[in-house]
């Protein structure tokens, strides 16, 4: 019998980093739950756990942008898959989007959102952004989450049978 872990690997979605900032603090995270919700309004959708310190600082600074991986950069996508006690952007040549939240100047593109709205989605909040503006910085293929193996360690968090 098929595992769900198996089954939802199967759904294709992008590796991105997400840029926040708020008061002049920053960070950056790896996540794979990105996705268009709308035309008009451009929104993009956003699945982080409201307990990951970077939830508060997109609420309180009322954006974040969107840095889409290349093919090429699994180790960027570890990098900023780390815990929160590091300073992640040290090192990464990045530039501000409108909130203050970093636009990474070495991936294949990237989207600067305006918070819009939120809504609870389980374990998760999905957070929908207004794109604003974004941009292509190269040409390739997108990292793709089903490329990055258990990077993230998500096998052991579904459950064992339906």
């Amino acid at each position: 019998m098929t595992s769900p872990a198996e089954l939802l690997r199967l759904i294709s979605c992008g590796v991105y980093v997400i840029g926040v900032a708020a008061g002049g603090r920053r960070n950056a995270f790896t996540a794979a739950w990105v996705m268009q919700v709308s035309f008009d309004p451009l929104l993009i959708a956003l699945s982080i756990n409201p307990h990951h310190r970077s939830y508060a600082l997109l609420k309180q600074g009322g954006g974040f942008t969107v840095n889409v991986l290349a093919k090429d950069q699994m180790e960027l996508a570890h990098h900023f898959g780390q815990g929160g006690d590091v300073d992640k952007l040290a090192g990464i040549a990045w530039l501000e989007g409108h909130c203050g939240a970093p636009i990474l100047t070495d991936a294949l593109a990237w989207m600067d959102c305006d918070f819009h709205h939120e809504c609870p989605a389980g374990d998760h909040i999905a957070v929908m952004g207004r794109v604003l503006g974004g941009g292509i910085q190269r040409l390739g293929d997108p990292l793709l989450y089903r490329d990055t193996g258990d990077m993230d360690g998500a096998s052991r968090l579904f459950p064992a049978t339906f």
